[in-house]
């Protein structure tokens, strides 16, 4: 590849001087045009279909696109049928503007007009190449000829119009001069103003001026600068409204955009997703919820992104990447052990805290705002850490482990996910928390047992224990007396062997609501000869018995862990 390089020709810049766009923030939404039925949908193997193209228009109209451009109507006979069905067959809201597009050229113009009669709104968005590589190798013209190409088409556009509107049409202009981005910015304000006169734009009548990032082929903060020029030099400024058609060729479709947007556009024609030609056109959910991050109605409703990821992928037969913002498969999920251990905190502070802001790290949005409450945050495999485990015992089961006892459940996963090399599921690390902690029934268990509690006249509770424990075949009885029932239980094992333990830590809480909850006890033991700490845990929905199962529990690990060292 090394010499290929040398046979580009470089970007040139537009000379700018005290641009003001770096200074400027986004406080709003642009007008939205969907361009999803006739740019997405050309770039597609299989074009839509009648029925196809008739459930994507309800569910732009659904997500609250109020201009949609719904195809090519003089291009074939398809794409004709499907524009008079619409219309037609009632499907578009008085809210809702249609948008045709055509090439500057009479007979297809004529065929368009024929193709939008009895339409209520209507956007007539026609164009023709400027840009300096066209004009030198597909048209072998100068600007005049291109000019004129452009100016013709108005005039027959505006001719025509004027029936219509006389008999209630809302009908609209929108003009693009195609490649603007490879146009020389002297000659594009040139032929814009050209057709804004022949439109006889006003500033109540404005026209949508279109300005296609066709190709992409400079920086994003290049094409601010060419728009910001752009806007200060076009006479009538007032009188047109400056839209972004921009695609991805460079991969920074969504920059230039919102570059674009500082620099003056008012209007953005975008596809789901980002389908189009090529890399496609910019992403209109990318750039709607990059607004919505930043605290600023993108008035676009995408509160169920699968659903509408379920009816892009069926109608267009094209895949959503797992890894596309917002709606990919794994946007809202941290493998990574450092990610989860911030997520998981992120979650007890506005948990704790009660603040009413979104201050989760790692997740630029609360998924529940695209409807992916249900969806694992955190998913477990070989490289996730200690807080990970937690988390999903927690958020799946229930489950609120001590921070203590995170490190040692952690290594317990970690080992089994370096054993199978891939992910594992919640319910196999739940089965790997029954396994390690609660379905420990050896050597020690308890059989029966019997609790009798007195409260004195200063309301100090006095509890007695009586249990009869089984250690292999042995089984014996033991008695205590305490403060409560975990001491009671202690002084009753101290002259057995389980008595070299000592108790360090415990907690509980329900992990079910209601009369029949259930409750779980985590237990943190000492073995004194050795210095070692081992976890236990009990379930029960006897309040008391919980923590004595935990106290067994982390002593027959210990037992256990002694016997394999």
């Amino acid at each position: 590849m090394k010499p290929g390089y040398q046979k580009y020709i470089p970007f040139q810049p537009q000379k700018i001087e005290n641009r003001t766009w770096p200074d400027r923030v986004i406080t709003k939404a642009p007008v939205w045009c969907s361009v999803d039925l006739r740019d997405g949908n050309q770039a597609l193997v299989d074009p839509m279909n009648l029925q196809e193209k008739l459930e994507y228009f309800h569910t732009l109209v659904d997500i609250g696109v109020k201009e949609i451009e719904i195809g090519f109507p003089s291009a074939s006979e398809t794409e004709y049928e499907i524009c008079r069905e619409l219309i037609e067959g009632g499907h578009i809201p008085d809210d809702v503007t249609i948008q045709v597009l055509v090439q500057a050229r009479e007979h297809l113009i004529k065929k368009t007009f024929e193709a939008i009669r009895g339409a209520k709104n209507v956007i007539l968005h026609f164009y023709n190449s400027t840009s300096t590589l066209q004009r030198k190798v597909v048209f072998h013209m100068d600007t005049d000829g291109i000019t004129k190409i452009a100016t013709d088409a108005a005039d027959l556009i505006y001719e025509m119009s004027k029936p219509l509107i006389d008999q209630g049409m809302n009908l609209r202009f929108e003009y693009s001069p195609e490649s603007f981005m490879g146009t020389e910015m002297d000659y594009a304000v040139e032929i814009c103003q050209a057709v804004l006169e022949h439109l006889h734009a006003t500033p109540e009548r404005k026209v949508i001026l279109n300005l296609p990032t066709t190709v992409e082929n400079c920086m994003p903060n290049q094409f601010a600068d060419m728009l910001e020029y752009f806007c200060r030099k076009i006479p009538g400024r007032d009188s047109a409204i400056i839209s972004l058609h921009p695609h991805n060729d460079r991969g920074t479709g969504v920059a230039t955009t919102e570059l674009g947007l500082l620099a003056g556009a008012d209007r953005v024609e975008a596809t789901l997703f980002g389908n189009g030609e090529r890399t496609g056109n910019v992403d209109m959910v990318t750039l709607a919820m990059n607004m919505w991050t930043q605290g600023i109605d993108p008035e676009l409703d995408f509160h169920d992104i699968n659903k509408i990821k379920e009816m892009f992928e069926r109608c267009t037969k094209m895949p959503v990447g797992d890894r596309q913002p917002y709606a990919g498969k794994l946007v809202f999920t941290a493998f990574s052990g450092s990610h989860q251990d911030a997520i998981n905190k992120g979650s007890q502070y506005m948990k704790d805290s009660g603040t009413e802001y979104w201050e989760i790290p790692y997740l630029p949005i609360d998924p529940a705002d695209v409807g992916r409450e249900y969806e694992p945050i955190i998913r477990i495999n070989s490289q996730s850490g200690k807080g990970g485990a937690a988390y999903i015992m927690e958020h799946n089961f229930g489950f609120d482990l001590p921070k203590a006892m995170h490190p040692e459940f952690g290594s317990v996963v970690q080992h089994e996910t370096d054993a199978v090399g891939t992910e594992i599921t919640p319910e196999r690390i739940n089965q790997l928390f029954h396994q390690t902690y609660i379905d420990v029934d050896g050597p020690y268990k308890l059989l029966k047992h019997a609790f009798q509690e007195t409260i004195d006249g200063e309301g100090h509770s006095h509890v007695a224990f009586q249990g009869t424990i089984q250690h292999t075949d042995t089984i014996f009885q033991v008695s205590g007396e305490g403060n409560g029932p975990i001491d009671a239980f202690f002084n009753a094992i101290k002259g057995e062997k389980m008595a070299r333990f000592s108790f360090l830590d415990y907690a509980s809480h329900a992990i079910t609501d209601g009369s029949d909850s259930q409750g779980v006890a985590y237990i943190l033991l000492q073995d004194q000869r050795d210095g070692k700490k081992y976890w236990g845990v009990g379930l029960s929905h006897n309040i008391n018995l919980a923590p004595l199962r935990g106290i067994l529990s982390a002593i027959n690990r210990a037992k256990r862990a002694r016997h394999h060292e």
